[in-house]
C-alpha cells in the first residue's frame, strides 16, 4: 500500500495519507503521522465497512508521467 506523506513546513511535523481514502494522519515525525493514519482507517473501516474501503484504494486511478518540469517551466 502507498502511504502519501506531505511535510508541513512552516509549522512542522508531516500529514499521512492513502490515495483515494478520505483518512488523514498527523505528527511530528514520518511514523507518528503513519501510525496516526492506522487509527484513522480503522476508524473509516468502522463507519463504512472495509468493502468501501477497499473497493476505493484497488481502483487504479493514479499515473506515472515522465515529465521534465524544467522543460515545463519553459514552455
Amino acid at each position: 500500500m502507498i502511504v502519501e506523506l506531505i511535510a508541513d513546513v512552516e509549522v512542522g511535523g508531516f500529514t499521512a495519507r492513502i490515495p483515494d481514502l478520505p483518512a488523514y494522519g498527523e505528527g511530528e515525525t514520518e511514523d507518528q503521522a503513519i501510525a496516526d493514519l492506522k487509527e484513522a482507517v480503522k476508524g473509516y473501516i468502522e463507519t463504512f465497512g472495509l468493502d468501501d474501503a477497499m473497493s476505493r484504494i484497488l481502483q487504479p486511478r493514479t499515473r506515472d508521467l515522465d515529465w521534465d518540469l524544467a522543460e515545463l517551466a519553459h514552455a
